[in-house]
């Protein structure tokens, strides 16, 4: 047997059940006694039993009037958590929100956004993955991830972009290498050390402007190792491998026996972009992007 009953029906019922009055349950209700009345005599017609016993001064549940106060109230609680949470994630307040990001950005871009980004939104919850700017490019494309912290000039037209920090420069040397910021005249000084660089894969764009500082300081670099890791880039300037120049920014969230040398008269500069598809319809994305 199918019942075409309706949401209300369901509330109605429950709402007599509860106060076992009809006119109580009508006020609560905000409709007529004789209307309440009609719609619960339509709810017992359709499935075919009572659910109510009713004499002229008492109203009282039947067994099954009994068994369907405690399964419907479950039932509407279960659909009005529904409800919730489809709105939130249709507003954005809940959902999932994945990440690719070069390594710089978690420094203090990333955590900085996230905590703002919580206080507003604190059910939506984050996949984060470090990754270089190329494979960010492709997994957007593919919607494995709504947002990408890169170091890059362009983007394909499917990627909105927005930058968000320009960064300087600089040198990395072991602790105690002779030349510091104090004695440092320009990279010339430099011209017999090997260097360690991240990468071309990392960010081809990247790697040409590290290349030009060399180049605009009169120096053809000998580039003993190339790396996708800052930490790899550090362990081995501590181990007197090589020098190196990063983002400034990866100055911070490391201990370990280098030094740092702030390049701020050379024009080059690096920029992290956030980046994310114009098309994608995440709403805790359409939020996010609000933020910045």
């Amino acid at each position: 047997m199918s019942y075409q009953l309706e949401l209300r029906h369901l509330r109605y019922f429950l709402a007599v059940a509860e106060e076992l009055h009809f006119r109580r349950a009508a006020d609560r209700l905000f409709i007529s006694q004789p209307g309440l009345s009609r719609q619960i005599k339509q709810l017992e017609d359709q499935l075919g039993y009572p659910l109510f016993v009713r004499t002229n001064r008492t109203v009282s549940l039947t067994p099954a009037g009994i068994y369907l106060q405690t399964e419907a109230a479950n039932i509407l609680q279960k659909l009005d958590g529904a409800l919730h949470h489809a709105r939130a994630l249709h507003e954005g307040q809940e959902g999932r929100l994945n990440f690719g990001y070069v390594g710089s950005a978690m420094q203090n871009i990333i955590p900085e956004l996230l905590l703002r980004f919580r206080k507003d939104y604190p059910k939506v919850i984050y996949g984060l993955d470090a990754m270089g700017n190329q494979e960010q490019i492709d997994r957007l494309l593919t919607r494995d991830i709504d947002l990408g912290f890169v170091r890059l000039d362009a983007v394909p037209r499917e990627l909105a972009s927005k930058p968000l920090f320009v960064d300087t420069f600089s040198i990395v040397l072991p602790e105690d290498h002779p030349v510091s910021a104090e004695n440092y005249t320009g990279i010339h000084q430099l011209a017999e050390e090997p260097f360690i660089l991240f990468d071309p894969g990392y960010s081809q764009p990247y790697y040409d402007k590290v290349m030009e500082i060399f180049t605009d300081g009169g120096l053809k670099p000998n580039v003993s190792h190339r790396t996708v890791h800052a930490t790899t880039i550090y362990r081995l300037v501590e181990n007197k491998f090589g020098l190196s120049i990063v983002p400034t920014s990866l100055r911070m969230g490391y201990r370990m026996d280098v030094k740092f040398i702030e390049l701020t008269d050379i024009p080059q500069r690096t920029t992290l972009s956030v980046i994310w598809r114009k098309d994608n319809e995440n709403p805790a994305l359409k939020n996010f992007v609000e933020l910045l």
